[in-house]
């Protein structure tokens, strides 16, 4: 059995939880965890291999919407505002199939219901922009060079830039392997229709991974759903232009009854 994962916490009122990406960590969250812990209890997860969360061999979306349920339980949190990014998205949108009654609210941001046909050209080139560079003696640090660069548009402050290349500079190779690997077995296409809890999905402008066009398709099929949209962000939204992040989260749950 998964252990409890670390989580970072702070503030009090009803919670929300924040789920990082294949690249983030309960760290990167910084600019939300302030803001938010002003009115609500705010926690955000090192998923299990990451950051101050232990090792696991292999993770499966499965395992992990375990080790969250574990999380709420440990806490205490019978309900909870669910806010999940990129794969972070993904492990929100498995627990929230499975466990909608644990949820006041769902927020989807930068993320997709599905990798897809792993034989495709976007996938393969998703996987070899991740791996490749570690396959050939890179490090995390020099991954995390190229990665950023890609994600974040230009012109972004490059204080914001040195604080995503930081996160991702820091997660174990391991871990960040089992996600990459765990990331293209995600199929959640067939489940949007079930999910009826209120929810926005989050889109940037300069997203290149989640496209709007794409996300704009996947709210379409999600019950009680809004979509956003942050002007001149890129996929790391929340990091590179947190205030338009914070505004679009902060407007979605003042429509929520919690």
């Amino acid at each position: 059995m998964i252990s409890i994962p670390h989580h970072i916490e702070m503030g009090d009122g009803n919670p929300i939880l924040f789920l990082h990406g294949v690249g983030g960590g309960a760290d990167s969250w910084a600019g939300q965890l302030k803001q938010f812990s002003q009115k609500y209890m705010v926690g955000a997860w090192d998923m299990p291999g990451y950051g101050r969360s232990r090792a696991i061999k292999t993770m499966t979306f499965p395992l992990l919407a375990d080790s969250l349920e574990r999380l709420l339980d440990d806490r205490g949190w019978e309900k909870v505002h669910l806010v999940g990014h990129s794969m972070g998205g993904m492990v929100a949108q498995e627990f929230a199939v499975l466990h909608q009654d644990r949820l006041h609210s769902l927020t989807l941001a930068a993320t997709s219901p599905a990798f897809g046909n792993s034989a495709g050209s976007f996938q393969k080139n998703f996987i070899e922009a991740r791996l490749g560079p570690l396959d050939a003696g890179g490090t995390m640090a020099e991954l995390a060079e190229i990665m950023i660069g890609a994600m974040m548009p230009e012109g972004v402050d490059p204080t914001c830039r040195a604080f995503a290349h930081c996160c991702m500079a820091k997660i174990p190779e391991q871990a960040y392997r089992a996600a990459v690997e765990c990331i293209v077995t995600f199929e959640q296409r067939q489940n949007l229709s079930r999910l009826y809890v209120p929810t926005m999905v989050l889109s940037g402008q300069y997203d290149k991974i989640a496209t709007a066009d794409m996300m704009k398709k996947m709210a379409s099929k999600i019950l009680n759903c809004q979509f956003s949209f942050i002007q001149e962000a890129g996929h790391l939204s929340y990091i590179d232009d947190p205030d338009g992040f914070n505004s679009a989260l902060e407007n979605f749950l003042l429509t929520v009854r919690a």
